[in-house]
């Protein structure tokens, strides 16, 4: 067997989860250790994330100077400082498949917090976090969204928070709106004159189904709004499911991964039926992107109709990208962006469609994008939970840099919590992100 890296492009295995060896923790134990060992030999993650220091330092500080001298407990602390942004596989590692050592460290840490959740250990906190669909239609009453956004903006409302389910006091916490993105959607919707069938492509139909997502519905509904305002502007035809419930992500992110099975069968079947009545799929978010393309798929690759929906699902700038190659985006700009300091989010970049959001704003005259790939720290509850803020600033540090030095007109990621904690970064006065959509809606004045 070669230890030499892997030249070829990386395979994804899907995830094996509903075999029982899957949740067998001896195996897993030998798994990990098989692994960890690979990764101690190497070192090429250690910039990453803090799971690869967590464990280069505790292999550094043990007896042996070897994996067999770290206590087993460390392999855990290990698994929390993984949010499974995928880099590792994605950037660095020479021994992903179809190397034969066949190694994805975010697929392990998976199945380790898999495990952990199905042994019933995910904590209050964590399972609370994870319930989106829950927290934000209760949050989302009027009463209820004044009460705890007048909370949440508070000193002493984080204080409690800080000390009853350890939530960072200066962690970003995103506010909530009585007034859905969904319901705004259906009101704008309803007032836009109807217009003549899309003009297709062959990788687009020019009919758009808008997956609002769970944070784009409840805490920032004018991703959505001007999401629908900028395809409107380009003639795409859109419309929303008839109902819509979380994608699964932040499920998969603690490790339940019964609880995504239970939301893909809620989620996929309203997303085909408007697959085969030709539509597309777009949401702002792109976690939600990458679940509906990646996430699924790897979890479900015997089920047609994940499949089906995967092949249809996009990011917003690169189905506005694919409009354009085929001459039917419209570039009737009205204002310049300037200088736009741009943060490509971790699961944008692992969706392998290039710097597409780049490629749209630079079409607006008198505009530079400064773009910036590396990670923010915030991945999806990460950076909120007190025991991993100061670990998510450390990693977010370069890219708060690169924003101040830039000095720019705007700065933008296409993930809004990502956004956030680079404002939280920056401190002092400064101004807030401006997301990429919102950005072109302001070069289009619309």
């Amino acid at each position: 067997m070669s230890g030499e890296g892997n030249l070829e492009a990386p395979t994804r295995h899907p995830l094996n989860w509903r075999d029982p060896s899957f949740h067998d923790e001896h195996a897993l134990e030998q798994e990990l250790e098989r692994v960890f060992d690979i990764c101690h030999g190497c070192r090429r993650c250690f910039s990453l994330c803090q799971a690869f220091p967590t464990l280069f330092d505790a292999i550094d500080a043990s007896a042996s100077g070897e994996l067999d001298g770290v206590d087993k407990r460390v392999y855990w602390k290990v698994v929390d400082h993984c949010y499974l942004c995928d880099m590792c596989y994605m950037t660095k590692c020479p021994y992903v498949p179809p190397h034969p050592w066949n190694l994805d460290f975010p697929h392990l840490m998976l199945r380790a917090k898999a495990v952990r959740s199905r042994r019933g250990e995910s904590s209050f906190r964590d399972r609370m976090l994870t319930a989106t669909d829950t927290v934000g239609a209760i949050a989302g009453i009027p009463v209820v969204a004044q009460f705890v956004n007048a909370a949440n903006a508070s000193k002493l409302g984080r204080k409690l928070l800080d000390k009853l389910l350890h939530v960072h006091p200066e962690a970003p916490l995103p506010e909530y709106h009585s007034s859905s993105a969904r319901a705004r959607l259906r009101r704008q919707l309803g007032r836009t004159p109807a217009t003549a069938t899309p003009a297709s492509t062959p990788e687009t139909t020019g009919r758009v189904v808008l997956f609002t997502t769970c944070y784009g519905n409840r805490n920032e509904p004018d991703l959505a709004t001007d999401l629908a305002a900028v395809f409107t502007h380009n003639g795409i035809g859109l419309t929303l499911a008839e109902r819509e419930h979380c994608c699964g992500m932040p499920k998969l992110e603690l490790g339940d991964l019964d609880a995504v099975a239970r939301l893909k069968e809620q989620n996929i079947p309203q997303l085909l039926r408007l697959v085969e009545q030709g539509y597309d799929i777009v949401a702002p978010i792109p976690s939600c992107v990458l679940m509906f393309k990646q996430e699924l798929p790897l979890m479900f690759p015997e089920d047609a109709a994940v499949q089906r929906v995967r092949a249809h699902s996009f990011d917003p700038f690169e189905y506005l990208m694919l409009r354009h190659q085929a001459g039917l985006l419209r570039t009737d700009f009205k204002a310049r962006l300037g200088r736009v300091s741009y943060h490509v989010p971790c699961h944008l970049r692992v969706q392998n469609i290039g710097l597409k959001t780049r490629d749209v704003l630079r079409l607006v005259p008198d505009t530079t994008v400064d773009v910036i790939e590396r990670c923010s720290g915030h991945d999806g509850s990460y950076a909120v939970k007190s025991e991993f803020r100061a670990a998510s600033m450390k990693i977010a540090q370069p890219v708060i840099a690169r924003v101040a030095a830039g000095n720019a007109d705007y700065y933008s990621s296409d993930c809004p919590m990502a956004g956030h904690q680079i404002r939280s970064g920056l401190g002092g006065q400064a101004r807030e992100p401006t997301p990429p959509l919102q950005l072109l809606r302001i070069a289009y004045g619309i």
